[in-house]
């Protein structure tokens, strides 16, 4: 275990929170501790906070933030990857910087993402923070890191993010919509299909890193693609169990309850 977190990354490039590990461990400890105890004790006997100014601009700045990345990410995939067998470029590769920068990015994102969380407890929403949320959103820094430090910016790790990126801009357009409806159960209708797309986007990283794994002549590491397919199947699991018990179980009980 130390002799992965004291191991130097393979690709020399410097940027803030990629020298080691214990940055992004501290930010994600502190963030825990925050989202599961601190934070719900200082908002216990307080009002919730009315943060729907701030949380509009926050909506806005991923929309944008997750928009740029997915046409750069596409531009870039298109020029430098061959996409039957995606590998991290060469370190001398005229596009590599991209590579490096638009995977940076993704990272520092899932770290912005921790916002969400930390807006739900100022907000008392606490029927929100959920195993799946909480989960999801300690989980993914990390292994962002893992990945850059282990393997490097980008290759089949960055064409799996892409997907994720792409779900990011739906959502936030959602979440934004939603937040300056007057009614706010007006797009409550379109949350499900959030879940669904997110669902959607695991099935074809499944599916993807299925594909690599049974290409013969594809030099790209089996080791992304193995444990890729793995984090897929995982949160194809929560995700669905989370579908089921939010959209399905209660139109079933309410059903069973108009028969009686």
């Amino acid at each position: 275990m130390f002799d992965i977190l004291n191991a130097p990354p393979v690709d020399p490039f410097r940027a803030p929170l990629l020298d080691c590990h214990w940055p992004t461990l501290t930010i994600l400890a502190v963030y825990l501790l925050f989202v599961l105890k601190v934070g719900r004790k200082l908002m216990e006997n307080r009002e919730p906070f009315d943060l729907r100014g701030i949380i509009k601009v926050y909506n806005l700045v991923q929309i944008l933030y997750n928009g740029i990345m997915l046409v750069g990410s596409l531009h870039f995939m298109l020029n430098a990857y061959d996409l039957k067998c995606i590998t991290n470029l060469p370190l001398d590769h005229e596009w590599k910087n991209t590579e490096r920068w638009l995977t940076y990015s993704y990272f520092m994102n899932k770290l912005l993402d921790l916002l969400d969380t930390i807006f739900f407890v100022l907000r008392k929403k606490h029927g929100h923070l959920t195993f799946l949320h909480i989960f999801h959103h300690a989980f993914m820094p990390y292994f962002c890191l893992l990945y850059i430090r282990l393997h490097g910016h980008g290759g089949h790790g960055f064409f799996l993010c892409f997907f994720n990126v792409a779900v990011h801009v739906v959502m936030y357009t959602y979440y934004y919509i939603s937040s300056v409806r007057k009614d706010a159960q007006a797009n409550i209708w379109f949350k499900k299909y959030i879940t669904i797309v997110q669902l959607t986007q695991f099935f074809i990283i499944l599916v993807h890193c299925i594909y690599t794994l049974r290409q013969p002549n594809c030099n790209a590491s089996r080791t992304v693609p193995v444990y890729g397919g793995l984090v897929a199947l995982t949160f194809i699991i929560l995700f669905l169990n989370f579908y089921i018990k939010a959209y399905i179980m209660p139109k079933k009980k309410a059903s069973e309850r108009k028969m009686k």
